[in-house]
């Protein structure tokens, strides 16, 4: 009885010790976790109040080529939209020692409202600013929209094997009455007008509402022409395909008088502009939004893995 007793004892007080150990592992790890991410805004906040530093001290002091970078599909709420490229190109033409602008695009396009603020804006600041000069390189891809914007540009630059073109317009859609006609699947579909619902997938075109949008899609790719026909003026070829939707390589847009020679950003700042010092005005997310993102990116993967682990610890589930 004794020893069973004694037995009892040192296995209690090994159970102790454990979770007492274990406790004070999660107290440091938690206390190291905060320490961590205290530290990362400490470091955070020291870099942004270094880079506003030196944006000051640049814009009070520096001549230079200012750039503003147009990557991805245009729309408003995506990776390019007109809000963020005027504020970049409004913070350029502000600074005071810009000497010229130089917009990077690599774009397949999107949306034609959104594209058409900027290139009325870039023409805007054109007469407000005359005495500097704005050009366009184009990366990998400046199609439709992209090249909308590009438009407006005194000069265009690209690549050899840089996209250029694709100066249409389109309207994507399916047409499914076929198939739910096939699965015994009825439509069921009450408006107030007779064209409210137009071209429902589920239900078969009709000829006046599809000649209707037709002349809709006319409209808009008359506006684009006239864009272009304005920034590109006699220098762009009297080639029907131009506005045909087909696209080009470097070389052969060259021809075409779409794009005016082969350049990067480093050599137009380089050989056209003759400085080299490039600031980057893109418009960015700001140091607090860079932050919350990256703690609730942080936070979310945290609770989804401790979510995980609860399930696979759960004594259901081996």
């Amino acid at each position: 009885m004794a020893e069973n007793k004694k037995e009892n004892w040192e296995q209690k007080t090994i159970e102790k010790i454990a979770s007492s150990s274990l406790i004070e592992q999660r107290r440091a790890r938690r206390w190291g976790i905060f320490f961590k991410l205290i530290t990362l805004l400490y470091i955070g906040i020291i870099i942004y109040s270094f880079n506003s530093i030196s944006q000051t001290s640049m814009a009070s002091n520096e001549k230079i080529t200012a750039l503003v970078k147009l990557d991805g599909v245009i729309g408003s709420n995506l990776e390019v939209n007109a809000e963020d490229v005027v504020n970049g190109l409004r913070n350029a033409y502000a600074h005071q020692g810009t000497e010229a602008i130089i917009i990077s695009i690599n774009s397949p396009g999107g949306s034609p409202v959104q594209a058409g603020i900027i290139n009325d804006e870039i023409n805007r600041y054109k007469v407000a600013y005359p005495d500097i000069p704005i050009y366009a390189v184009v990366e990998d891809i400046c199609a439709s929209g992209g090249y909308y914007i590009a438009a407006a540009a005194d000069q265009i630059f690209v690549n050899q094997a840089s996209i250029v073109g694709s100066i249409g317009v389109r309207m994507d859609g399916f047409g499914l009455e076929g198939l739910i006609k096939n699965i015994g699947v009825e439509r069921r579909l009450m408006t107030a007008g007779k064209n409210k619902g137009m071209l429902d997938p589920f239900l078969p075109i009709v000829p006046e509402q599809e000649e209707f949008v037709q002349n809709l899609l006319n409209e808009i790719h008359d506006q684009f022409i006239a864009v272009v026909k304005q920034g590109r003026g006699d220098r762009l070829s009297d080639d029907p395909s131009i506005f045909s939707g087909l696209f080009w390589d470097g070389n052969s847009s060259i021809k075409l008088g779409l794009v005016d020679s082969i350049g990067s950003i480093g050599s137009v700042a380089r050989d056209v502009v003759g400085n080299e010092n490039i600031v980057d005005f893109t418009a960015k997310a700001s140091f607090g939004e860079r932050i919350a993102e990256k703690l609730g990116a942080g936070i979310g993967s945290s609770f989804s893995n401790t979510i995980i682990n609860k399930i696979k610890n759960n004594s259901y589930i081996k």
